[in-house]
């Protein structure tokens, strides 16, 4: 690592269940374009329980820090609850934010309605004890009190939301319900017309990505709203 490197505030981001750091590349590119140092990780979302994933992942995290410079996290789904996991077990000592997108820290509905059916079961593998909407205690805990600067990013637009309001309480971003994203004890939260799937790759959340981890909160501004902002920073 180049010292002009190791002086940026570095950005690790988490993928969610099933996926690998590669699919954060786009989000990746823009944070680095932005002036941050991004870290792609890869981590075994379906067949590692959480705990094991977090005594992998921890070495890879402290070897993110050094120097003086905010070590901030932006996570999509999963690994949002993967993100308060490896916190509560031993927390960066230059923690900056944490930006979820579209995590069920109350759980999902899906995960409950596959993981009730035996058949189902193995899709979701080590996961479930992670996503079902009721949780043992040994998850609970391990997911930890939230006591950093935490923003929420949800989605609200299903792909498909006839059949996402089968399984999932609406308003919803077709897997995970706008309830289930929120913590009682987050720093803000935001609802975009986005499906889950989307959150990591559009413009309107880079954006309030980008806001939050620079001022500790989202971008709302009745004056210039989200739509002209972004076609000022296209056309820039």
């Amino acid at each position: 690592m180049s010292d002009a490197s190791s002086a940026l505030p570095t950005v690790v981001i988490l993928h969610g269940f099933g996926g690998i750091g590669l699919m954060n590349r786009p989000l990746a590119i823009m944070l680095r374009r932005a002036g941050y140092r991004p870290v792609e990780i890869t981590y075994d979302s379906w067949g590692t329980p959480l705990d094991r994933i977090c005594e992998r992942l921890l070495p890879r995290i402290a070897a993110c820090g050094g120097g003086e410079a905010p070590l901030h996290i932006v996570a999509h789904s999963m690994g949002g609850l993967v993100a308060r996991a490896l916190i509560t077990r031993e927390r960066p000592a230059h923690l900056g934010s944490v930006v979820m997108l579209g995590t069920p820290n109350g759980g999902s509905e899906i995960a409950d309605f596959l993981h009730q059916r035996p058949w189902l079961r193995p899709i979701l593998g080590k996961a479930a004890e992670a996503l079902v909407t009721q949780r043992d205690a040994a998850t609970d805990a391990l997911l930890g009190r939230v006591d950093y600067p935490v923003g929420i990013i949800a989605g609200n637009r299903p792909i498909m939301p006839i059949a996402a309001a089968r399984l999932v309480p609406l308003p919803s971003d077709g897997k995970v319900s706008v309830l289930s994203t929120r913590l009682q004890d987050a720093a803000d939260h935001i609802v975009l017309p986005l499906p889950h799937s989307l959150l990591p790759y559009h413009p309107s959340a880079h954006l309030q990505i980008r806001h939050f981890l620079a001022t500790g909160r989202f971008f709302r501004d009745d004056a210039h709203p989200i739509e002209e902002r972004l076609a000022n920073e296209i056309c820039s």
